[in-house]
């Protein structure tokens, strides 16, 4: 858990406080979801299984919200980039979060794994 803790902390304003608040947002969405440190990165899991993660883009240095399943997501503010499965949706840690269009695009991806689209192991529970 303080690997966890220490990620959000390790980083200075204004990237620590949008990461935070990312956080925030993400886990009040549902009481199924859970953080835990994987691949030295704060993933959120729904009922065990990794649906989203908080990251700080390398070039330019701004966080985001990494989609795992983001292929399955179709919304204009997520980018694939270079990657083939997930897509990131980049924020601007100087400007207010767009808190509606994060809990609508984490809603739909929750929504994958409640529906079943998206497979949820029955010991991921």
């Amino acid at each position: 858990m303080q690997k966890l803790t220490d990620f959000y902390l390790n980083h200075d304003e204004p990237i620590k406080g949008c990461l935070l608040a990312l956080r925030e947002i993400i886990l009040k969405l549902d009481p199924e979801i859970t953080t835990e440190m994987k691949y030295g990165m704060p993933f959120f899991c729904y009922k065990g299984k990794m649906f989203c993660y908080l990251w700080v883009h390398k070039k330019r240095q701004q966080p985001y919200l990494g989609m795992v399943e983001g292929t399955h997501l179709n919304h204009s503010n997520l980018v694939i980039e270079k990657r083939s499965r997930m897509k990131i949706m980049l924020f601007n840690p100087n400007e207010d979060l767009p808190i509606e269009t994060i809990e609508l695009i984490v809603q739909e991806a929750l929504n994958l794994y409640r529906s079943g689209t998206i497979k949820i192991s029955p010991n991921k529970r």
